[in-house]
């Protein structure tokens, strides 16, 4: 496993692991807790050094379970989390990116993970409600204070990107990314570039559609948020399933899987791109690393590029209300 570089110097794995799943979203988990603690442990001796959490995961107990596992290798990772939601009774009921909220969920952070520093604090949605240069001013004091090393967005656009960095630099902005999830090519990388920002890919896989392991008639079980996702309707699975074809025929002309090919394929995007696959398997942890040692030829890079223009994606990548609050 080789390091790339984020923003404002920032090295981690060229891989991380999302751990969002090990805790919700994809319906019962199939292992126990010490489970999931070991594919953590397991990533790290694969060379895995960056991990992806937040408070909103659970909620909160994503970021407890992150602790437990990083706790005797604290010093070999960097663990990213994330604020702006407000969490009532056990669920996010809206957005809260105020100031006191900021430093309230660092401080419980720093508490749950077990850490003296988090590595890397996002604002997981643009709050409308709380200018993002007072959110960016707001992390710079925890940055000034020895509470957060670096400052990153989710789902933001470019010119909120810019306004905020105006303020305090932004190391990283974490977005949808993927051979079917185009969106941030056209603004938020050209931004990215232009003002010395890592990019980190969330659902790298399509959320495993770009396993494989999805296909046209999957069921999905009580708590998978797939199941209300368009893009998982039993139409545009059918539809969409020439996209995957393709991977998977190139993969296997390469001797890789279609997970691993996909991978790949976003790792050639810029040298300081760093995809988070999340998983809760030890053989898919492996697969997963196994990508960095996939080659892309010029042709070949060539063919994904257009393959999503080519074939067409059909069905959005969230619901409404989830994608009324991305690009903002």
């Amino acid at each position: 496993m080789h390091d790339r570089t984020l923003g404002q110097g920032l090295r981690v794995s060229a891989l991380g692991l999302g751990c969002m799943g090990m805790s919700q979203s994809y319906g019962p988990n199939p292992g126990t807790r010490e489970d999931m603690i070991g594919v953590i442990r397991s990533a790290v001796d694969a060379g895995v050094t960056f991990f992806d959490t937040a408070e909103v995961y659970g909620p909160y107990v994503n970021e407890e379970l992150v602790g437990e596992a990083i706790g005797p290798i604290r010093d070999q990772v960097q663990v990213a989390t994330k604020f702006g939601w407000e969490i009532q009774d056990g669920a996010a009921v809206g957005l809260n990116s105020r100031p006191e909220q900021i430093r309230a969920v660092a401080d419980a952070g720093l508490r749950r993970l077990g850490v003296e520093v988090i590595d890397l604090f996002y604002q997981h949605r643009v709050d409308p409600d709380v200018p993002i240069e007072e959110v960016a001013g707001t992390v710079g004091e925890l940055v000034a204070a020895g509470k957060v090393r670096h400052f990153g967005l989710s789902e933001v656009g470019a010119a909120t990107l810019r306004r905020a960095h105006a303020v305090h630099p932004v190391t990283a902005v974490q977005s949808e990314y993927s051979l079917w999830t185009r969106d941030p090519e056209p603004e938020v990388l050209p931004a990215c570039e232009e003002l010395g920002v890592g990019f980190v890919p969330f659902s790298p896989l399509g959320k495993g559609f770009l396993t494989g392991s999805v296909k046209a008639g999957s069921a999905f079980s009580d708590g998978d948020i797939r199941a209300t996702i368009p893009r998982f309707g039993a139409e545009n699975l059918a539809a969409n399933q020439a996209l995957v074809d393709h991977v998977r025929a190139l993969a296997e002309a390469k001797g890789a899987t279609p997970g691993q090919l996909a991978l790949a394929w976003l790792l050639t995007q810029r040298p300081w791109i760093v995809p988070i696959p999340g998983t809760r398997r030890l053989s898919r942890l492996q697969e997963n690393v196994g990508a960095t040692a996939v080659g892309l030829s010029a042709d070949e890079r060539a063919d994904l590029d257009a393959l999503a223009a080519r074939v067409g994606v059909a069905g959005d990548r969230y619901g409404e209300a989830h994608l009324s609050l991305v690009g903002r």
